[in-house]
């Protein structure tokens, strides 16, 4: 792989990696505080909800980009850029799960989640804009992360020979599936190796054991 291509393909990965990461870490933080007033003599009732109660989507777009993440080094070709096409999409949802509560009045969702109806206490809401901000910023990473990959992903080759060798049981090769790369890919990473780089030997022409050694 060359530089530039194996430039790309990090910062791709490391830019859906990071915006899943933010996503989850933003959706399970306190967005909203809400309190509702009560009847005399009784306290007014203060809850916090989390960016997971007021936007679902967004620790769900967190877990799909951190998938795809490993799915751009494991996959090539048209299945690379349909990975670039949902990390875009993960991203776009994550913006706009961001900036509703920023641009919107959240009183109507936060009524709903704290369960408080008309007949209930007035309601005040306080919006904690620096987890939102941080959807937005994980939008905006992933949806850049996914263009990367749609525009050049074809260019950028796949996992390494030792990680694309067919295996099977009783001497019946079978065909690698992307699930497997998937697989081997998270694993090799977990061990801190790059899943892309080729050994020497992993290279065509080289036999096991030293058979490619000179003979008398």
């Amino acid at each position: 792989m060359t530089p530039p291509a194996r430039r790309e393909l990090a910062a791709a990965v490391i830019g859906a990696a990071v915006a899943g990461g933010l996503a989850l870490s933003a959706g399970g933080q306190a967005w909203v505080t809400v309190t509702v007033s009560r009847p005399a003599p009784l306290p007014p009732s203060t809850e916090a909800l989390t960016g997971t109660t007021l936007a679902p989507l967004v620790p769900a777009a967190g877990l799909l980009l951190l998938a795809a993440a490993v799915a751009l080094v494991a996959v090539r070709g048209a299945g690379r850029a349909v990975v670039g096409l949902l990390a875009a999409a993960a991203g776009g949802l994550l913006g706009w799960s961001g900036l509703r509560p920023l641009l919107t009045d959240v009183a109507t969702a936060a009524a709903d989640a704290v369960a408080a109806g008309p007949s209930g206490g007035a309601l005040t809401t306080e919006v904690h804009a620096a987890w939102p901000v941080l959807a937005v910023v994980a939008g905006v990473l992933a949806v850049l992360a996914g263009l990367l990959t749609v525009v050049r992903g074809r260019t950028w080759p796949g996992m390494g020979r030792r990680y694309e060798r067919q295996g099977g049981t009783g001497g019946s090769p079978r065909e690698r599936t992307d699930e497997d790369r998937a697989v081997d890919a998270w694993r090799a990473l977990d061990r801190g190796e790059d899943p892309t780089e080729e050994r020497d030997g992993d290279r065509p022409g080289r036999d096991d054991g030293g058979s490619s050694a000179k003979r008398p």
